[in-house]
C-alpha cells in the first residue's frame, strides 16, 4: 500500500493525522477555557466526556491518531536523516530561500518534549479521571471534577513549568506543521504557502494561548471561576 511503503504516502498520513490532531486540539481548548468561567460548566463537560462507550471510542481512535503520527514521523526523520544529513523535511530548503526553519530542524527534540509532555498529562488528567473511572477507583479527587484536578495539578510550580515548556514545544511543531500538512496535501502553492504560513501562525497561537491562559489562571489563581465562586 502506497501510503505505507511509499515516502509521499507517509506524509500524507503524517499530515492528515495531524490536521485530525490539531482539530481535537481545538475542541479540547475551547473546552478548558470553560473552565476560567464556569467550574460547575466544566465538571458537566468533563461528566459527558467520562466513562462513557463513546467517549472511550474516541480516547481510542485518538490515541491511534497520535500513535500514527509519532511511528511515521520517527521513520520519515530517519529516512531525511540518511537520505540529506541533519535535514529533516525537503519542503524546509524550498519555501525559505535555502534556510531551513530552526523548528524543522529540530522536529525530532520538539517530537521528544511534545510525548514526555503527553505522557504528564495523560497521568494528571485521564489516569485520574477517565481511567479512574473505568476502573472503579476513587482517588482524592472524584474522577468527573475536572475542575478539581486542573486546580490540583497547577497548584504544584513544577507542573506550571513543564506544561510551559511542553505548550511552547507543540506551537513550534505546529506553526511548522500546519503549512508543511498543506504543502503535501497539495493544497499550497506559490501563492497560497505564504497564506497558509500566515494562517497557521495565528491559529496555531491562538490555540497554544487557550491552553496557557488557562495553566496561568490557574496557576495563579485569577480565573474568573477560582475568583468569584461561579
Amino acid at each position: 500500500m502506497w501510503l505505507i511503503n511509499s515516502s509521499i504516502g507517509r506524509k500524507v498520513v503524517m499530515s492528515v493525522t495531524g490536521i485530525a490532531l490539531i482539530l481535537f486540539l481545538t475542541f479540547h481548548g475551547c473546552m478548558n477555557v470553560v473552565a476560567l468561567f464556569s467550574e460547575e460548566g466544566y465538571n458537566m463537560i468533563c461528566e459527558f466526556l467520562g466513562a462513557n462507550w463513546y467517549a472511550v471510542v474516541a480516547t481510542l481512535g485518538l490515541a491511534a491518531l497520535a500513535v500514527i503520527h509519532i511511528v511515521f514521523a520517527f521513520i520519515l526523520t530517519a529516512q531525511n536523516r540518511t537520505a540529506r544529513g541533519n535535514s529533516r523535511y525537503e519542503v524546509a530548503t524550498e519555501v525559505n530561500g535555502g534556510k531551513v526553519e530552526w523548528a524543522s530542524k529540530n522536529m525530532l527534540v520538539l517530537g521528544l518534549i511534545i510525548c514526555i509532555g503527553l505522557i504528564i498529562h495523560l497521568w494528571n488528567f485521564w489516569y485520574n479521571m477517565m481511567f479512574a473511572e473505568l476502573i472503579g477507583a476513587m482517588p482524592a479527587i472524584s474522577p468527573t471534577d475536572g475542575f478539581g484536578w486542573i486546580k490540583e495539578t497547577f497548584s504544584n510550580p513544577v507542573f506550571v513549568v513543564i506544561y510551559v515548556i511542553w505548550l511552547v514545544a507543540i506551537w513550534f511543531h505546529l506553526t511548522h506543521g500546519f503549512w508543511s500538512a498543506m504543502q503535501t496535501l497539495g493544497v499550497s502553492g506559490k501563492v497560497w504557502l505564504k497564506r497558509w504560513q500566515c494562517i497557521g501562525m495565528i491559529y496555531v497561537t491562538l490555540l497554544m494561548l487557550m491552553f496557557l491562559i488557562v495553566v496561568l489562571a490557574f496557576a495563579f489563581g485569577c480565573a474568573p471561576s477560582l475568583c468569584c465562586g461561579y
